[in-house]
């Protein structure tokens, strides 16, 4: 009999954009008895369909994933949200005696959840509006000059054009009263199980280039236009928000206003995606302890085979 106390008890997929991660956690899923958790910024949206890759009806019906569609484009949703929501998914699926596989390509997430995260207040709509309302009769550099009276060691790390930063350490202050870089000095709690890390990266980058533009095109054919057509429809969404600062999202939006023709938007895009490719592997390069596999070449039986070994009679 196995202990299966000294066995990993999550898996982690990890991958950069484009790089199969969902086809293989399909087919995990086919062969071991895994719950699937969403590590994916963008895929918690409803109506961000087409732009996102999000998984059709079909492969969520066969393969459910937790953290998809669980918020509106206008909502906000921070790293400190998805670590509480997926620390409670994972329990309640080792409680089930199944696996969590975590798969997506949000690094930030990842290091979240691994590292641990200093409990700062939740985001306030009504404060963040009056901060963005002074910024508007100021500009952001007083705000930064604003922040640095009463926190610089926050404004000391965030650039004065770096809008989203600072109206966050300035609610931070205004809801605790205290500097966000001394909350943020307090000790966490890391992460709480053993992980066995899955890593789909790719030794051609030319490659992956062209499956990112490839990708984009099969968007365009599917509708992204007319996705964001509707969502640009809706009150209170704009290109400010987290959710129209995903890529795709933003250069399409400028497209449907005029500021970009179509072949700067399809250019600005692919660009954009493939600058977020190199973000990620550059991350994933780094991960310690990790099993790596070239997602342009390798077998998926290699990866069934260790997953055996580490997860025998499952």
């Amino acid at each position: 009999m196995v202990n299966k106390a000294q066995l990993p008890q999550v898996i982690l997929l990890m991958g950069a954009t484009a790089t199969g991660k969902t086809d293989l956690a399909v087919e995990i899923a086919q062969r071991f008895p895994v719950e699937i958790i969403s590590v994916d910024s963008a895929l918690i949206y409803r109506g961000m369909d087409i732009g996102t890759a999000k998984p059709d009806a079909g492969v969520l019906a066969e393969a459910p994933h937790f953290l998809i569609d669980i918020i509106e484009p206008e909502q906000q949703y921070s790293a400190w949200n998805f670590v509480t929501e997926a620390t409670h998914l994972i329990r309640q699926i080792v409680r089930r005696g199944n696996i969590p596989l975590l798969v997506g390509g949000t690094m930030m997430y990842y290091h979240a959840l691994e590292n641990g995260l200093n409990k700062l207040p939740q985001a306030d709509a009504l404060i963040r509006a009056r901060l963005d309302a002074e910024a508007g009769r100021t500009g952001w550099a007083a705000m930064h000059e604003k922040l640095a009276s009463i926190d610089p060691g926050s404004a000391g790390r965030i650039k004065p054009g770096d809008s989203q930063r600072i109206q966050r350490a300035l609610e931070v202050y205004e809801i605790s009263g205290q500097p966000m870089s001394v909350l943020q000095q307090k000790p966490v709690q890391g992460f709480q199980w053993d992980a066995l890390k899955l890593i789909l990266n790719a030794q051609d980058r030319a490659q992956l280039h062209r499956r990112v533009e490839q990708r984009f095109m099969q968007m365009l054919e599917q509708g992204i236009i007319a996705e964001v057509e509707g969502l640009k429809q809706r009150s209170g969404l704009n290109l400010a928000l987290p959710s129209m600062r995903c890529v795709g999202y933003r250069q399409v939006w400028q497209f449907l206003d005029g500021s970009l023709n179509r072949e700067q938007m399809i250019h600005k895009a692919i660009v954009a995606t493939r600058q977020l490719a190199k973000r990620q592997l550059t991350w994933l390069r780094k991960q310690p302890q990790s099993h790596a596999f070239d997602c342009l070449d390798y077998r998926k039986d290699a990866i069934f085979k260790l997953l055996d070994e580490v997860f025998p009679g499952a």
